[in-house]
C-alpha cells in the first residue's frame, strides 16, 4: 500500500483522484485546500488529515517524511489551479515524494526543463494524467492510424468540444489567462495531447479565434490535418442537442467518420493510477508537445480565416 497526499481537495477533479487512490488499494493520509468545502473526503478517506493553510500542510508533510517509513508520503496528487502545478510538483519532489499532476502539467514548455532537473536532483518522478491515452477507443484509433502510416496519407480531422460554463467561469481563476492559460489550455490540452498521440509530431499551428470563451484553429501533424474548436458558451451547443437541454457537445471525426469516445471517462483516472503505480505512467517529456501547442496558441495573433477551419469557428467568428 502506498501513502498519498492531495493538494486541491475542493476542486472539481479531486474526487476522481480520491476514487483512484481508493480503488488501487492505497491510502490518503492528508489533503489541503484553501477552501473547506471538502466533505467529499468522507466518502473515501474520512480519517485523512486536512489543512486549509499550505504552511501547516507543509509542516505536516515534513513531519511525516522524517518519521517511520510506513507513515511517509509516497505520492502527492495535485489538483490545484493550473498556475500552481509547477510549484506543487517541486514541493512534492523536494519532500522525497513522486508527483501525480492533473492537466495541464505546466503552462509553458520551459517549465518542463526545470522539473526534469528537479527529478534528476531528487531521484523522484513526475507523472501526469493523460487519460485519453488510455481510453480504449483512442488506443484503437492510434493503432489503426499507425497501420496506415506507410502510405503517407494525411487524415482529415474535425474536433469540437463545447462544455458550457456559467457566468462564474470568467470570475474564477479559470477566466484569468495568467492563471489558467486560457481556454485552449484549460479545456483543450488533453485533446491536443490526444491528437499528438494518435497522429505524430506537430508540423503547423494556426490560430483563427482565441478569446475568453472560445478558441479555434488549424493543426497539422505528421498524419493528419485538424480543424478544431473549443467553447464554454452554451449557445454554441448545436441543435437539436441544445433544445434538449444538453450543455456539452464533444465530437471528433476522422475522414468523416465519427469516433465515439464519450463513455468511460470517470474510470480513466483509476486506469491512469494503475499504470503510474506499475511504473508505466506518462512523465514530463510525454507532455511537451501538448504544452508547447497551447503555449503557442496563447501567444499567437489570430490568422485570417481560410478553408482550414472548423465550421463552428466560421459561425462564431462571424
Amino acid at each position: 500500500m502506498r501513502n498519498f497526499a492531495l493538494i486541491g481537495a475542493a476542486g472539481y477533479i479531486a474526487p476522481r483522484h480520491m476514487q483512484a487512490i481508493k480503488a488501487t488499494g492505497n491510502s490518503l493520509l492528508c489533503a489541503m485546500d484553501p477552501s473547506d468545502s471538502v466533505g467529499v473526503i468522507d466518502s473515501y478517506f474520512p480519517d485523512s488529515s486536512f489543512f486549509t493553510e499550505f504552511e501547516r500542510f507543509d509542516r505536516h508533510i515534513d513531519k511525516l517524511q522524517r518519521g517511520p517509513e510506513a507513515g511517509r508520503i509516497d505520492f502527492v496528487s495535485i489538483c490545484s489551479p493550473n498556475y500552481l502545478h509547477d510549484a506543487h510538483m517541486r514541493f512534492a519532489l523536494r519532500n522525497n515524494a513522486n508527483a501525480i499532476c492533473e492537466k495541464p502539467l505546466v503552462l509553458n514548455p520551459w517549465n518542463i526543463d526545470g522539473l526534469l532537473e528537479m527529478e534528476e536532483m531528487t531521484g523522484h518522478k513526475v507523472n501526469t494524467i493523460l487519460q485519453l491515452r488510455v481510453h480504449p477507443e483512442i488506443v484503437a484509433l492510434r493503432e489503426r492510424v499507425a497501420k496506415e502510416a506507410a502510405s503517407g496519407r494525411k487524415h482529415e480531422v474535425d474536433l469540437t468540444y463545447i462544455t458550457s460554463r456559467g457566468r462564474w467561469y470568467l470570475h474564477s481563476w479559470k477566466g484569468d489567462e495568467k492563471k489558467s492559460g486560457g481556454i485552449a489550455t484549460n479545456i483543450g490540452v488533453h485533446f491536443f495531447d490526444m491528437l499528438h498521440f494518435i497522429f505524430g509530431a506537430l508540423q503547423e499551428n494556426k490560430v483563427h479565434l482565441n478569446d475568453d470563451t472560445r478558441a479555434g484553429g488549424y493543426l497539422e501533424y505528421e498524419r493528419a490535418r485538424v480543424r478544431w474548436f473549443l467553447s464554454v458558451e452554451a449557445s454554441d451547443v448545436p441543435e437539436p442537442q441544445r433544445s434538449a437541454g444538453q450543455r456539452t457537445f464533444r465530437s471528433i471525426t476522422v475522414d468523416g467518420e465519427e469516433i465515439e469516445f464519450s463513455g468511460g471517462f470517470t474510470d480513466l483516472h483509476t486506469v491512469s493510477y494503475e499504470k503510474i503505480l506499475a511504473g508505466e505512467g506518462f512523465g514530463l517529456e510525454a507532455n511537451r508537445c501538448a504544452i508547447a501547442t497551447v503555449a503557442q496558441i496563447r501567444s499567437a495573433a489570430p490568422a485570417p480565416l481560410t478553408g482550414d477551419y472548423h465550421p463552428f469557428v466560421a459561425r462564431t467568428a462571424g
